[in-house]
């Protein structure tokens, strides 16, 4: 897509934005205006402001629950303390109790980590971040929204290991928590279920994520480094 084509495209979503109160991005052509500056990195300075104000505003229209992204993150840290602190109970606790603790240690430390790590990773490539938000009920899991014109900015080896991140630490943590379950004198029944969560987790990703989700984004933005 040419500049003036891209000039095109973004002028008449700004205005349909703008006319109705319902629409989204959906069919009108703005991903491939972006999909042509991040191809030309030399339009980035001129359209990364003008794509990233479009990009929140659909965004608005399409989560169902945002929080700024500093109350959000304090959250984030919060709620994970609160899932080491269940795993910490798991020390103290007699069987099966402790078995208990420590697999909802584990749910509470997932679901808030995730997002946090793509909010780290990005930050430490130079993205910042608007959100924190759940888009649909179908969707529930927490997650972060980037500053689109921060995030054009960035390399494509760097916005893609963003993405990565949250799906990589999701990993992590149930094989991670297996020495803690040991120590902590669990039953093996708990620790058979942080095996299977993880393994779980890898199978998801191979055969939803690649095609859906965290690793999808990943690829996508790889290409762009060889493109």
């Amino acid at each position: 897509m040419e500049r003036t084509q891209i000039e095109e495209v973004l002028s008449r979503v700004e205005a349909r934005l703008e006319e109705d109160p319902e629409a989204g991005l959906s069919g009108s052509g703005f991903w491939k205006a972006v999909d042509s500056v991040k191809r030309s990195p030399d339009l980035v300075d001129e359209f990364a402001d003008r794509i990233g104000r479009i990009d929140q505003k659909a965004f608005q229209r399409w989560a169902m629950l945002t929080v700024p992204i500093g109350v959000g993150t304090m959250f984030a840290e919060l709620v994970t303390l609160g899932g080491l602190g269940l795993v910490g109970l798991a020390y103290y606790t007699s069987t099966p109790w402790n078995g208990f603790f420590l697999l909802a240690g584990m749910g509470v430390v997932l679901t808030a980590t995730h997002g946090l790590a793509h909010l780290l990773v990005g930050r430490l490539g130079g993205i910042q971040f608007t959100h924190w938000f759940i888009g649909t009920l179908i969707r529930p899991q927490p997650g972060v929204k980037t500053d689109y014109a921060t995030y054009l900015a960035t390399s494509p080896s760097r916005r893609a290991w963003m993405h990565a991140s949250g799906a990589i630490f999701s990993k992590i943590v149930p094989f991670a928590l297996i020495p803690a379950g040991l120590i902590a004198g669990v039953q093996s029944w708990a620790i058979w279920m942080l095996v299977i969560t993880g393994v779980a987790s890898i199978l998801t990703d191979l055969v939803w994520s690649t095609r859906f989700s965290d690793w999808k984004r990943f690829n996508r933005e790889r290409r762009y480094i060889t493109g």
